[in-house]
């Protein structure tokens, strides 16, 4: 799993060294800033899950670092500890009026700081699941809006097109923009497909399956498009790997549009798409890789979100994956590299409690 990273922004050397020491040795992932500028640099580039910050600092104040991370609206609800001296009740007033989550005195003691910290990360993480959760209904409600006006009238201008076109000479001019017509139509008609697709992953029937066999059957449904383009296809699958109940055309669908997406991203003179399965503690992982564009940096985080990508379709097949592996209580996680690819990682639980 992802260790949660924390930046320490504090002048005071010796406190930086134990607080990363100790940190570390807790599990976290940490970055050092000795300055509020330096800090407000390292918190863009290190995009830390919480911060700790010192008050008196050099070149920019704590105060000031503070009221600029929570001014923006991107980085307003990462949770700020601020560290104060002994008795300061006006710098800490100060510092909780601005934005900071949480404050500890000078000289504190670790076992309380690591206790908040697990505090916030914990109430950060339930507002995630909670801003997920009122996504999926407005996306629920957009697909039923969607799928409802869109589609009779898609039906009714692709059906009248392709009987014009029908009627027209095979020399006729207007025949190429009919074409046009027809090819937009069946690239809308895809996306409300997937629409429904989404739609209906509430309902599923669950049972024990070997997800390699999962994994071949989706590789060998995206064969012709595989060969059309000329990618290579490398499978390192564990053998022997425990059954575990899932819906099978549900995660086959999964993973077949992270295939497709895979197939889209590869652009480049080396076509690779390495697909593999391994037991991980308690779960089965699953990583699909390719040697695609990649992805930047400030889109990564968002690659899930339908309404992100400049794709819509593929925007929709990655939120549809997202959402079947969701429903069985496993986790997708991407990597990506400009220019060298991307690799979605699936976890999907070997026991799921309860059941």
């Amino acid at each position: 799993m992802d260790k949660n990273k924390i930046l320490i922004v504090e002048d005071n050397i010796d406190t930086v060294d134990l607080l990363r020491k100790r940190l570390r040795a807790d599990g976290y992932d940490t970055a050092e800033a000795y300055d509020g500028e330096e800090g407000l640099e390292k918190f863009a580039e290190y995009e830390p899950d919480l911060v700790v910050l010192d008050i008196m600092m050099p070149k920019l104040d704590g105060f000031e670092v503070c009221k600029r991370l929570k001014e923006d609206e991107s980085t307003r609800y990462i949770p700020v500890i601020i560290l104060t001296a002994k008795g300061d009740v006006d710098s800490t007033v100060k510092g909780l009026d601005i934005g900071g989550d949480d404050y500890l005195a000078k000289p504190f003691d670790y076992k309380e700081l690591v206790a908040r910290i697990r505090s916030l990360l914990s109430i950060k993480e339930e507002r995630k699941k909670l801003l997920e959760a009122e996504k999926t209904e407005a996306l629920e409600k957009m697909m039923d809006q969607v799928a409802h006006e869109i589609r009779n009238p898609l039906v009714t201008i692709g059906g009248f097109a392709r009987r014009i076109s029908e009627s027209l000479s095979e020399n006729d001019p207007n025949r190429k923009y009919l074409k046009l017509i027809v090819q937009n139509v069946e690239t809308l008609e895809h996306m409300i497909k997937k629409l429904i697709e989404l739609k209906t992953t509430v309902i599923s029937y669950r049972e024990p399956a070997d997800i390699n066999e999962i994994i071949a059957e989706a590789i060998e449904e995206y064969k012709p498009a595989l060969e059309k383009n000329h990618v290579d296809v490398k499978t390192e699958l564990m053998k022997n790997l425990p059954d575990i109940s899932v819906d099978r055309e549900q995660i086959k669908a999964a993973f077949a549009h992270l295939i497709e997406n895979a197939i889209e991203a590869m652009r480049n003179k080396t076509r690779m798409l390495n697909i593999s399965s391994r037991v991980s503690e308690e779960y089965i992982e699953i990583k699909i890789s390719d040697t695609g564009v990649g992805i930047p940096k400030d889109k990564l985080k968002n690659v899930l979100d339908p309404f992100f990508t400049s794709k819509i379709h593929a925007g929709l097949g990655l939120t549809y994956a997202l959402k079947i592996i969701q429903a069985h209580r496993g986790t997708i996680s991407v990597e990506s590299e400009l220019g060298k690819g991307s690799t979605f990682t699936i976890r999907l639980p070997v026991k799921r409690s309860g059941k």
